[in-house]
This record gives C-alpha cells, sequence and structure tokens, in this order.
C-alpha cells in the first residue's frame, strides 16, 4: 500500500467533488473457478483499491459526505476461517492502515445504509455485487446498473486520470517486469519452439516481480487475429511473432507492452519493410503527444504515417490526407492508436468508455478504425497512455472490402492480394504526458530493427 495519508486525500477529495449523501465501494468477493472452495487469482476491484488501499476479499467502504466519516465495513474470521489461512489482521486494524476510524460488520453495514435514499455506487460489472447492492440499498436486482451515479462515476474518472508521482513509480516497476518477460522471450523466439513456451517464459516472468500478468498473454505468429490468446503454433522460420504482455505490481499498478519480433532474429526485407512503417507511426505519435493536444488528433497523425508508408509499397494510392479521411489506411489497422492506462490494464473502462476516454468536447467518430480508439480525449499532464499502432492483413476483412469496392479509389486491391499472408506487426509503450510533452516509461525495450536483432542474436 501507499502510506495511508495518500487514501486520506484521495476520499476527501471524493467527498468534495461528490458533495452529498453516501458514497459506497465495494471490493471484490473471491470468484469460484469450478466449484466453491477453488477460486481464481483473487483481484481486487480497482475503484477500491485506489480509495481504500486494501487487498482482503468482502471488504466494503463506505464514504459519508454528509458527516465527513469514513467507515470500513467486512465481518473479521473466526476460528474455522484461521484454520486455513493463518492470522489475519481485524477489520478495526485495516482500517486503521488507511486512516479509516470507523469500522464493523456486515450487519452494522446493513444498519448504515437502512433507508438512506442518497446513495452513489459505481455500477458494478460483477454480478455478485449487483446482488449485494440491491440487498442493501433495497434496490430490485435489475435496476441496480439504473440508479448508479454519474457525479460518483465522472469524480472517479477526474481524479484517477491524473497519475501521481507514487503511481508513475509503479507503473514503471511494471514495466521493468515486462523488459524482463519480452527480452526474454525475444531471445527464444526461435524455429521449432511452440508459442505456449515463450507465453509460459512470460507468466513466470511476471510472477518473478512479485504478480501475475496484467491481462492474458497474446503471444502469437498469427498477429493478423488482434487479441488471439491461443499459443499451440510452432514457430517458423518467415513468420513475425505479435507478443503482447505486461504484468501487474504487488499494488496492482500495470503494463501493456507490445513488440513483434521475426523468429529466428533476423528481419527479411518485407518484415523490415513493415516493420519500420509501423515503428514510423509509433514514434510519431511519441513525438506530437503533449498536452492540450487531443489524443484523437494523436492517432491521426500516426495514421498519416502509416499511410504513406503503405502509399510507399504501392498498398495505397492517391493523396495522404485524403486517404486517412476516408479511412481507407484503417483496412491495414482496424483498431485506435491506445488507451488510458494505471489500476487497470485499460484504466477504469469499467466506468464506461465514453466516460473515460470521451467528454463533453471529444466524441467518438463513427468511421471504422477510428471509432475504436479508446482514448480521443484531451491530454492533461499526468495520463498515462498507450501508444500502439499496428499494421494487420486480415485476408477476410480484405476480401469484404474488396467484394465491396470499398474505398478502391485508394487501395491497389491487385498488389495487396501479395501481403495477405504476411500476418501482423504492433508495436507499443507506455507513456506519460508530461508538461510539456511526453516520455516512454519504463527501461527501454529493444524497439528499432537494429536493437531487436542484436538481442534476438544474443
Amino acid at each position: 500500500m501507499f502510506k495511508k495519508e495518500t487514501y486520506i486525500a484521495r476520499r476527501e477529495q471524493l467527498r468534495k467533488d461528490v458533495g452529498h449523501g453516501i458514497i459506497v465501494i465495494p471490493g471484490n468477493h473471491e470468484a469460484p473457478c469450478n466449484y466453491k472452495d477453488n477460486t481464481y487469482w483473487f483481484r481486487q476491484d480497482s475503484t477500491f483499491l485506489y480509495f481504500f488501499g486494501l487487498q482482503r476479499e468482502d471488504l466494503v467502504g463506505v464514504i459519508d459526505c454528509d458527516n465527513g466519516k469514513d467507515y470500513l465495513f467486512a465481518n473479521d474470521y473466526d476460528i474455522d476461517d484461521i484454520i486455513w489461512t493463518g492470522p489475519l489482521p481485524s477489520v478495526k486494524e485495516l482500517a486503521a492502515s488507511v486512516g479509516v476510524a470507523n469500522s464493523g460488520n456486515l450487519k452494522a453495514l446493513a444498519k448504515k445504509l437502512a433507508g438512506v435514499k442518497d446513495f452513489h455506487y459505481i455500477a458494478p460489472y460483477r454480478s455478485d455485487i449487483r446482488a449485494d447492492l440491491a440487498e442493501w440499498l433495497g434496490l430490485n436486482y435489475n435496476a441496480v446498473d439504473r440508479y448508479a451515479s454519474m457525479e460518483l462515476t465522472l469524480a472517479c474518472v477526474k481524479q484517477r486520470s491524473i497519475k501521481s508521482t507514487e503511481e508513475i513509480r509503479e507503473i514503471e516497476k511494471a514495466i521493468s517486469t515486462a523488459y524482463n518477460m519480452h527480452v526474454g522471450a525475444m531471445k527464444l523466439a526461435m524455429p521449432g519452439r511452440y508459442e505456449y513456451e515463450l507465453a509460459g517464459f512470460m507468466e513466470g516472468e511476471a510472477w518473478k516481480g512479485n504478480g501475475p500478468v496484467s491481462f492474458p498473454i497474446i503471444m502469437t505468429v498469427h498477429g493478423e487475429t488482434l487479441h488471439n490468446h491461443g499459443h499451440n503454433n510452432k514457430l517458423t522460420k518467415g513468420r513475425m511473432l505479435v507478443m503482447d504482455a505486461g504484468a501487474e505490481t504487488a499494488m496492482n499498478y500495470c503494463s501493456d507492452i507490445t513488440r513483434s519480433v521475426p523468429v529466428g532474429g533476423k528481419f527479411d526485407a518485407r518484415q523490415k519493410a513493415i516493420y519500420e512503417i509501423v515503428l514510423g507511426a509509433n514514434m510519431e505519435a511519441i513525438r506530437v503527444t503533449k498536452p492540450g493536444i487531443t489524443y484523437k488528433e494523436v492517432h491521426q497523425a500516426a495514421s498519416r504515417k502509416l499511410a504513406e508508408g503503405y502509399k510507399g509499397l504501392g498498398i495505397l494510392k492517391g493523396k495522404v490526407d485524403d486517404i486517412v479521411a476516408a479511412g481507407a489506411h484503417s483496412l491495414l489497422m482496424p483498431h485506435g492508436l491506445g488507451h488510458m492506462m494505471g489500476l487497470d490494464v485499460h484504466d477504469m473502462e469499467n466506468y464506461g468508455q465514453i466516460n473515460v476516454g470521451y467528454d463533453k468536447e471529444t466524441r467518438p467518430s463513427e468511421q471504422f478504425g477510428l471509432g475504436s480508439l479508446r482514448c480521443g480525449r484531451r491530454l492533461q499532464p499526468g495520463f498515462v497512455i498507450t501508444d500502439e499502432p499496428g499494421c494487420y492483413f486480415i485476408p477476410a476483412l480484405i476480401d469484404k472490402w474488396k467484394a465491396e469496392g470499398k474505398c478502391k479509389e485508394f487501395i491497389n486491391y491487385r498488389e495487396l492480394e501479395k501481403w495477405k499472408d504476411f500476418g501482423g506487426i504492433r508495436i507499443e509503450d507506455d507513456i506519460l504526458v508530461t508538461k510539456t510533452g511526453c516520455r516512454v516509461l519504463g527501461k527501454p525495450i529493444p524497439k528499432t530493427v537494429k536493437e531487436i536483432e542484436e538481442t534476438m542474436a544474443k
């Protein structure tokens, strides 16, 4: 945990921003895997972590805006629990560790919330928490989402979007672990191995850093499938290997890094050509990212770099600005440039992407590709966002667009046929928006063609 004063200050700011009523912030319960006592790895709710910082299951935090008090509720462990868990802190002791003076059991929680009409909670993403909120607040289960507080949601987004110095340190710890994951996997990416060997190595490195992976690892020679979680392919020379993986720290702050490498360690001419185009887009995004610009504008700047490169290969034709305006380049990158990152790898998206990545000024596009940009809003110092352009030759999508004649004035479909066996490439860094620009967080992970080939040669 951070020092208790951090959590006290966060709760006080939330109380000030919401201003009235009672805020209920449930922690997560254990989740059964295949029967009740065999559970998945416990992951605390990120909103609860941000304001209360505690990892134990079944905790409930309450912030009373009207009386200025904070509360922590849960049942203490009894002897039947302690046989299995060993001695653990009491709820009162847990509360004191994060600066909460008032605590009680779940019966006391029910009493505290009985008859309350002015309440706030975040729309739950788990059915067990939805059931709890319905019981505590006297709501119909199916009405719980309807009564979720937009005031609380926007107040949380406002506060959590700006990362503190101590948060940045945690994120960089997660990137340090990701460095070991990616550099080690690069050295293993040789013909004859299987994807699962490299994925298993990465997962082991994450645990060496004292936390799990931050999301299921993407490790595939079929990078044209954007989120390919299968790991059964044998590595063969001539294939590009997409490795998208990150780690969580013990405090659950995340990293999210992608590197794409040639199996065997040497780029051939085709691989190098596409890789340099994607790397150029990645670097262009870093060059233009600064406070005051929208991330939608950064996405478009990276898109122009991609379009220039594809035009140079004869895949696209026409003026670059016209290509990007029509979205023709999105055939090869049907996703957005990046997303917020912090306590969640897609930070705060349980609050609703529209509330996190957009605002009243900046709204999502309806254009293919650009419409999938998860963060488009105006950037502020303290934002941590991913920069992850890619190029994907998706045969089914190419065939669909060709059959429809879509963007045929900009796309050379005859030339594109030659690339349908290529696969995909993605390059991703985690960047911090600073007062004057941005910086790539963490120890630099090999990214240029030269750096990757030298690393893999070792």
